[in-house]
């Protein structure tokens, strides 16, 4: 068995490269503990890592971050939601008309929408049923 020392090779963690690669010794606690070594891809030189603790560190991180995940609704969710819970009746879509925040509205084009709101005195933010779009009012 070869003894550790300065100058020798050793397999170790490099946190630059994200590997395990093949290190020189560059300084020892003492006899048996190596302090810091020098990668030998990218020259740098870092605390001794051993591999093997660094692995069981990097597989218990994977399995908490799997565990955020985040809900995204379809637009056609919405679209239903939206022209389920309005109470007025359904407009023709003209640029000339006035909407407000809950209207439906029929377009020509994109079919039944629902005024999600009003961007501006002549902007409104429409949900259709498979896009949202926005458009112009009140000209």
């Amino acid at each position: 068995m070869s003894e550790l020392s300065v100058g020798k090779e050793v397999l170790s963690y490099c946190s630059k490269c994200k590997l395990t690669l093949a290190h020189t010794i560059v300084a020892m606690k003492d006899t048996q503990t190596i302090h810091r070594v020098e990668c030998r891809t990218c020259k740098n030189t870092h605390a001794y890592k051993d591999p093997s603790a660094v692995k069981m560190k990097a597989a218990t991180r994977k399995k908490t971050t799997r565990k955020t995940t985040k809900k995204t609704t379809s637009v056609a969710d919405l679209w239903m939601e939206a022209i389920n819970s309005a109470t007025s009746k359904s407009q023709e879509y003209s640029i000339r008309a006035k909407f407000a925040q809950g209207d439906i509205i029929d377009h020509p084009k994109f079919g039944p929408g629902f005024i999600d709101r009003t961007i501006d005195e002549d902007k409104i933010e429409v949900i259709f049923r498979h896009e949202i779009k926005t458009l112009i009012h009140n000209k």
